[in-house]
Formats: structure tokens, C-alpha cells, sequence
């Protein structure tokens, strides 16, 4: 039977992780976490305290990073040059530099020829800002993820506030709507909905149910490909 390739693609916590990687599991595809990609650059950086306005060694430093994704029980880890950093990549210091860092076209244009060699095998999951629009602008399935800010504060709040940090909701609220400006107005590969996209508005939803969302059209594509 065919597989998919079937792009996620949305605002910071409109829910894209958490479903595309259950979908993932549902389809026994394998869940390619792109923004986890642009972290491990970013961690990259970090470590060798390069200057984040330096963009040609972050290019260069990217182009020389071996980053690697492998399905596990619990989800996707992701190794850079055979190390696991599936934790250190959501430290809070990753997540104050990785808006920067994936902005630059230099590290883009790295990433996003390595996704595309991932996804030549099919059967694949990719969740990120710019799947459906530069990425994979050919994939079988494209899912464009909303919710309203407030919502999306209140999930984000609950996912610091589990993770042992707290969180002003109020800042957090002015860091989402920054992030997603930033995103929205960047040159390379700005954040926008693929003309074919289906809007997937998850504000009153459950994670059961958007997963079902996806899963039930992939469904209906796979009957429509047997």
C-alpha cells in the first residue's frame, strides 16, 4: 500500500506536535519534528558560542551538524553527530535563540534539503511553519493548525509550568504574538497557510480529535490511492 507524506503545519502551540506525532503513531509513519531540527542547530550554536548575528559560521557550523531522527516508544529522539539531545533541545536558553537562528536562509536551505531526503521514503509526518508551502509543497496531505491566543497561552503555560518553570501568562501571551509576527514576516520561508490546506481550527478540540481529523482524510486518501 502507498504511504503518505503528510505536512502539519501552524502557529507556536496550535497543537501541530502533539497531534502530528500521534498521527504518526496511528499510521505507523515515522514523525519528523522540524522545529526539533532548527534546535539542534540552535543548541549547536549555543554551545559553540558562536555570536548569533555571525550568520555564515551558523550557516557553516549547520552544514557540518549530523542531525538524525529515530522513532521510539515514546516518540521521535533526535541525535546531533550521534548524540542524544531530544531533552537539551527544549532548554529555555534553545528556545530564547531558535526564532533567530531558523530565520537565516543559510540554515534553512540545510534543513530543508534534509527533510526532503527524509521524506523520499514516504510515509512520513512533518510538522513545522513551512511544510506545506516550501518544504513539501507536492505532500498528499496538508494541515494548516489554528487556535486563539488564548488557548494557545493556556496549553504553552500548562507545558512550562509541567516542565518546572512559571510562567507570567500575560508575557507569555506577548512572546507567542511576537513569535508569530517574526514567523508571519521573515524573508526565508515566512509562516503562511498553503493555498491547499485545510484549516484545522484545535481551540475547542481534544488532542483525540484532532488527530482523528487527520487521520480519518489520510484515510480517505489512501482508499482513494488503493
Amino acid at each position: 500500500m502507498r504511504k503518505l507524506i503528510i505536512a502539519i503545519d501552524g502557529p507556536a502551540a496550535s497543537g501541530k506536535s502533539t497531534t502530528a506525532k500521534l498521527v504518526a503513531q496511528r499510521l505507523g509513519y515515522l514523525h519528523i519534528d522540524t522545529g526539533a531540527m532548527y534546535r539542534a542547530v540552535t543548541l549547536r550554536v549555543l554551545e559553540e558560542k558562536i555570536p548569533l548575528d555571525d550568520v555564515q559560521k551558523i550557516g557553516e557550523l549547520a552544514e557540518g551538524t549530523q542531525i538524525r531522527l529515530e522513532r521510539s516508544g515514546s516518540g521521535s529522539r533526535i541525535y546531533v553527530d550521534g548524540r542524544d539531545v531530544t531533552t537539551d533541545i527544549r532548554s529555555p536558553s534553545v528556545t530564547n535563540c531558535v526564532s533567530l537562528v531558523s530565520s537565516y536562509r543559510l540554515v534553512r536551505d540545510v534543513l530543508v534539503r534534509e527533510q526532503r531526503r527524509m521524506a523520499e521514503r514516504r510515509g512520513v509526518v512533518l510538522e513545522g511553519r513551512d511544510i506545506g508551502t516550501v518544504v513539501l509543497p507536492n505532500a498528499d496531505l496538508k494541515i494548516y493548525m489554528v487556535a486563539h491566543v488564548t488557548e494557545r497561552v493556556k496549553r504553552r503555560k500548562r507545558d512550562l509550568e509541567l516542565a518546572g518553570s512559571v510562567v507570567d501568562s500575560e508575557a507569555l501571551e506577548q512572546q507567542i504574538l511576537e513569535r508569530d509576527r517574526f514567523d508571519s514576516t521573515r524573508d526565508a520561508s515566512p509562516l503562511r497557510k498553503a493555498p491547499d490546506a485545510i484549516e484545522l481550527d484545535t481551540t475547542d478540540l481534544t488532542i483525540e480529535q484532532q488527530v482523528q481529523f487527520v487521520v480519518s482524510r489520510a484515510q480517505k486518501i489512501l482508499k482513494r490511492l488503493s
